[in-house]
């Protein structure tokens, strides 16, 4: 049997990028057997509607598999939940789950990554920079469905600039500025860089080789644009803030229009 890992890239005339990497929900059939999570149980940790949100006038690289069949976010090694502590403490496979499967899923991502390289790649050729926005979205109410949220530990945007090159700080500042000049669901828009996250495998993977050349933007939206229990959307939510990062890219170009 040969494992199916979905994605889709769209390319356009562009150096940025957005990526949805956790979006998928699917999982191949010939692993059903052996997993242990229900549906529902997938769906809280995945992240919903970010791949609608990735629909922006840029390069897109979106991700159709579920994060707990391969996590494209983290280093080969851990990308398959084997144990409870990569994943939130649950159990997802089943103890027969054969190493030949395993196998096959780390060579997907080996695979999915010399493509992003590529990509990445031809990007610098063409352009000299490129820029990714690695869109994800969090869980901020883990108590009960009824808590309340704390939003001082838990910004509206969280902003993952860690392992980027101090080259790109005043990018930073401007693409910071360029969101929290606008409005988020009628409100004043709450981003801090580097509070819950400070960026996954993609954003280290990328400064590792690249860094001089660009940087990665990993934008985690407090999940507000749904019932992060249930997993319902609110589709204007969700709307707004794909709105406002199609905003925001017009100050990723002003800035390298402005350094060329």
């Amino acid at each position: 049997m040969s494992l199916q890992v979905n994605y889709h890239i769209h390319t356009i005339d562009s150096p940025f990028w957005s990526f949805a990497l956790h979006d998928g929900h699917l999982i191949d059939g010939d692993l059903l057997p052996y997993l242990l999570l229900s549906e529902k149980q997938r769906l809280r940790e995945e992240d919903p509607y970010t791949a609608l949100i990735a629909e922006l006038p840029v390069n897109q690289f979106v991700v159709g598999t579920s994060r707990f069949q391969l996590d494209l976010n983290r280093p080969v090694e851990q990308s398959v939940y084997l144990h409870p502590e990569q994943a939130w403490g649950l159990e997802v496979w089943k103890t027969n789950f054969p190493q030949t499967l395993i196998d096959q899923l780390y060579k997907k991502h080996q695979y999915i990554y010399r493509l992003i390289e590529q990509h990445i790649q031809s990007s610098i050729q063409k352009y000299g920079f490129f820029v990714v926005l690695d869109i994800h979205s969090y869980n901020a109410n883990r108590e009960s469905p009824t808590a309340v949220v704390d939003e001082d530990a838990n910004p509206q945007i969280n902003l993952g600039t860690h392992y980027n090159d101090p080259k790109w700080r005043v990018l930073t500042d401007s693409f910071i500025h360029a969101i929290a000049s606008q409005t988020l669901y009628g409100l004043p828009i709450d981003i801090r860089e580097n509070v819950r996250f400070k960026g996954g495998y993609l954003t280290q993977f990328l400064n590792t080789r690249f860094g001089d050349k660009g940087c990665v933007f990993s934008i985690e939206f407090r999940k507000d644009f749904m019932n992060e229990w249930t997993g319902e959307p609110e589709v204007k939510r969700i709307a707004a803030c794909k709105q406002l990062l199609i905003n925001s890219v017009q100050s990723l170009k002003e800035y390298f229009a402005y350094e060329g």
